[in-house]
Order: C-alpha cells, then sequence, then structure tokens
C-alpha cells in the first residue's frame, strides 16, 4: 500500500491530523492558489454508494489543486460482470491514474488493494470509517474553539450504523475531547459512553446530529418518523438550552423536520454548511499529502 493512502482516522498521529488541518488553514488563506507541481495528476474517483458533499468536494478540491478528475462509472464497469474491485483498480493504475478516491459499502474494502502501488484515499467504508468528513469536523471545531483539549462533544442519533461516529470518536479522543453519545438504545454501539441526550446538551460544546441510516438497515420499533424529531432530535426547544458558546453539526445529508427541526439547520449556532465548505478544503490537504507533498512551511519530501 502506498504509504500516503489514508484509509482510517487511526492511520494518523497527533502530529500528521494537525498538519493536515493546518495546510487545510492555509487553503483557506495564504495558500489558497496553490497547484500541484504535476498539474496533469489523473484521479479517478470510484463512488460505490450515492454521494453529493464527499464526492463533488472532492472533485472540486482536485480540480483547484490542478489535477485531472474522472469519475468512473461504477455501474458501467466490469465490475457489474463480477470483475474484483482489486482487478478493477489494478486495471485503472495501468492504464494511468495517479490516484484513486473509493467510496464503498464494504468495510475495510481496501484489505484487497493492498499490492496497490498508487496512493487511495477512503471516502468512506460501510459504517467503519470516514476519514475526510472527521478531519472536516475537526477543521470545524478548532476554527471555532481553537484546540480540542476538554472539549465536550455529543453526537446523538443512530451511532449504531454511523461510520462518522466511530471516526470522530477515535479522533476526538485522541486529540484530549470528551465524546459521549445518545439516541434511541436500539441503535447504541458497544463500548461507546451513552448519555441521556436532553441531560447532557448543557453540558455540550458541540452537538452533532447523525441522520438515520435507513439504507444500511435502520429502523426502529417503536418510533414513527414523524415522532422522532421529538423523541431524539434537535428541537427548537432543546437549541434553546445549549449551552452558550455551543455549535451545532451534521455530517449531512440533513433530514429536515427527523433529526433536526428545519430552522435550525442554518441558525446562528449551526456550522452544517460551514462543514461542507471546509469539506473542500480538507480533502486539498489530503490529496496534497497522498502525492507525497510535505505539510506548507517543511521541505518537500
Amino acid at each position: 500500500m502506498n504509504k500516503y493512502s489514508l484509509l482510517s482516522m487511526h492511520d494518523l498521529s497527533v502530529e500528521e491530523i494537525n498538519a493536515i488541518l493546518d495546510d487545510a488553514l492555509l487553503f483557506d488563506n495564504s495558500c489558497s492558489d496553490w497547484q500541484l507541481p504535476q498539474s496533469k495528476a489523473l484521479v479517478a474517483n470510484l463512488f460505490f454508494e450515492a454521494s453529493t458533499r464527499t464526492h463533488y468536494s472532492f472533485e472540486s478540491a482536485e480540480l483547484q489543486l490542478g489535477c485531472k478528475a474522472v469519475d468512473i462509472a461504477t455501474q458501467a464497469s466490469s465490475i457489474t460482470k463480477g470483475e474484483s474491485l482489486y482487478d478493477t483498480i489494478r486495471t485503472l493504475e495501468e492504464a494511468g491514474y495517479d490516484m484513486f478516491v473509493i467510496r464503498h459499502s464494504t468495510e475495510r474494502y481496501y484489505d484487497e488493494l493492498k499490492t496497490i502501488d498508487k496512493p487511495i484515499l477512503n471516502a468512506g467504508d460501510g459504517a467503519a470509517d470516514h476519514p475526510t468528513q472527521c478531519l472536516l469536523d475537526l477543521l470545524t471545531m478548532k476554527q471555532e474553539f481553537g484546540s480540542f483539549e476538554g472539549l465536550k462533544v455529543m453526537i446523538a442519533g443512530d451511532i449504531l450504523h454511523s461510520r462518522v461516529a466511530a471516526s470522530n470518536r477515535y479522533a476526538l479522543e485522541l486529540l484530549g475531547a470528551e465524546v459521549r453519545f445518545a439516541g434511541p438504545a436500539e441503535w447504541a454501539r458497544e463500548g461507546y459512553p451513552t448519555v441521556d441526550f436532553d441531560t447532557y446538551l448543557p453540558e455540550a460544546d458541540v452537538v452533532m446530529m447523525l441522520r438515520i441510516q435507513k439504507e444500511r438497515g435502520a429502523s426502529l420499533s417503536n418510533v414513527a418518523d414523524g415522532d422522532y424529531l421529538n423523541r431524539y432530535g434537535l428541537t427548537k426547544e432543546r437549541y434553546a438550552r445549549m449551552k452558550k458558546g455551543a455549535i451545532i453539526m451534521h455530517p449531512a445529508p440533513v433530514n429536515r423536520g427527523v433529526e433536526i427541526d428545519s430552522d435550525l439547520v442554518e441558525a446562528d449556532r449551526s456550522r452544517i454548511f460551514k462543514q461542507m465548505a471546509n469539506g473542500v478544503l480538507v480533502r486539498k490537504a489530503v490529496i496534497k499529502r497522498g502525492f507525497g507533498y510535505a505539510p506548507f512551511g517543511s521541505e518537500n519530501r
């Protein structure tokens, strides 16, 4: 596996996380016009699951960096004929592609790609990991609070099926934050510290809501969708009880009126659309790293 691949947040040290975040911040400021010296870099985007934010922010980042971005139509590829993911990536590697951005429903799909020489950036694997989403979430919190040490983060909703919950828990705890989880007992995740939403809400600096992931089989036996908001979601009444200075986050897509009141999506404390803007900055930093370029301010590798 290429040493500059990014497959999981577990691949990154605290120093590497901070270097990516610092690069992302510089992409928003003094280094906004930086492009890859090899401006003909060919990047293949393979999304085996539906995506708007991740897919098109990766493509935006690639194009802004001077890459040649190509969306591989996975439903029109030979995978539909039974070709393995490995053989597909090896074929594209031989066809001259320099980097692969992959989203797949299979957890750890990348295990079968260990002999691929070109960098692979994981755009989400099943309910396991979503490293670039986690990084953009971290960037949003860093912009808001400056530090992670002692930060209290509550992630609420469908924890069981969420790769966002998994990635964020690992990274935030590594960086010194306290992470707690809330939501229906049916969607609790073994080993994840759970709290009562209403009890912990006034303590939380960050309230991150998650959608119901029906595509992964999420369903509740005792709650209709229309009642979910009142029982487990962020209502206006709960919003009013949030800690001073606390913010709302959501990895999106947002199901307005289900996990969060529609009026709160763009409320003063919401950073949901800020997260989306940060997604491009983080993915530019990750692509830069993937091609072997050192953090800004240090010598190229």
